[in-house]
């Protein structure tokens, strides 16, 4: 019984200092105190990133971490997307993880047809605004 007990008692005592450094209470990091490797993936964010929500910052940090096994080509289109997300409101960001999020329960057979159906949707909306295809849809 007091084995038992002194367990519990030392696993608390193990356990109490991992609850208050976890990174959700922490502060958000600043540009300058990320590594070369994260200010390379996240260089479009360089302005913006010390006044982004320290949530954000983590999900980006989060991101990053694949940044260095990309090939050349899938490096530049991660650089290109994030200068588009960097442009994008709170609210629109929040909508588009909504959809990626409604996106993933949709079944995997059906997913191509999905894509296909936005594309043909942002392709008629292009044309009825300027008559161009933005550079994300070609």
């Amino acid at each position: 019984m007091i084995f038992v007990f002194t367990r519990r008692l030392l696993t608390f005592f193990v356990l109490l200092p991992l609850l208050f450094s976890s990174p959700v209470g922490a502060a958000p990091e600043s540009w300058q105190s990320l590594s070369p490797a994260q200010q390379e993936a996240l260089a479009p964010l360089a302005q913006q990133w010390d006044s982004l929500p320290e949530i954000q910052q983590r999900r980006l940090l989060k991101t990053a971490k694949r940044y260095p096994h990309l090939t050349k080509e899938e490096k530049q289109r991660f650089q290109e997307r994030l200068i588009v997300w960097s442009k994008l409101t709170p609210e629109q960001r929040q909508a588009a993880r909504e959809k990626y999020k409604a996106f993933e329960k949709v079944p995997a057979k059906q997913r191509e047809q999905v894509k296909q159906m936005v594309k043909q949707e942002q392709e008629k909306k292009a044309e009825q605004t300027d008559g161009e295809i933005p550079e994300n849809l070609k």
